[in-house]
């Protein structure tokens, strides 16, 4: 019986791609990463229809910075969507990537003016006008090639601060 040799390439490969059981379909870390960038994309653009398919329909959503956590793509879509109400212009902008096995980070910089309520834990702050810039990490754990779920790094804090609705002590 012959002995397979795993060299240097193979561990790194092995270690950098999975196997997605349904469909023995090897997923990279660089498609992984494809899917998170998309997913930002998609919020930058409107695009719910985009964002909603990456989700595993049971996908999780964790949003550390005002505790919130959602489940479902449907729900996950709706605070997004919260999000640009309140930011209609907001736009993320991706700083630094890396993907290994079946996760990809993010680090995000989110940039927008609070022109519509900002609703969040049964509270709303009204409109104030003001322009926040605020940086995020955004962690990806897949299922394939479908975001299982996410979780969302960000000091509200700044954000609150930034658009007058907490003051600097």
């Amino acid at each position: 019986m012959a002995t397979k040799v795993m060299t240097r390439k193979t561990t790194a490969r092995l270690i950098n791609e999975k196997v997605t059981p349904a469909t023995d379909k090897k997923v990279t870390s660089a498609t992984l990463l494809k899917i998170a960038r998309k997913q930002v994309d998609a919020f930058n653009r409107n695009d719910w229809e985009q964002m909603q398919g990456a989700l595993a329909s049971n996908s999780r959503y964790h949003e550390l910075g005002s505790q919130r956590k959602i489940e479902s793509s449907a729900k996950i879509v709706e605070l997004f969507q919260g999000w640009k109400k309140a930011f209609p212009d907001a736009t993320g902008t991706i700083t630094s990537a890396v993907g290994s096995g079946n996760q990809a980070v993010l680090e995000v910089t989110w940039k927008g003016t609070q022109t519509g309520p900002l609703e969040a834990n049964g509270k709303t702050i009204p409109p104030s006008g003001k322009r926040q810039v605020t940086p995020a990490a955004l962690f990806f754990t897949f299922e394939g090639e479908k975001i299982k779920e996410s979780r969302q790094y960000f000091d509200l804090m700044t954000l609150l601060t930034q658009i007058g609705a907490k003051p600097i002590k």
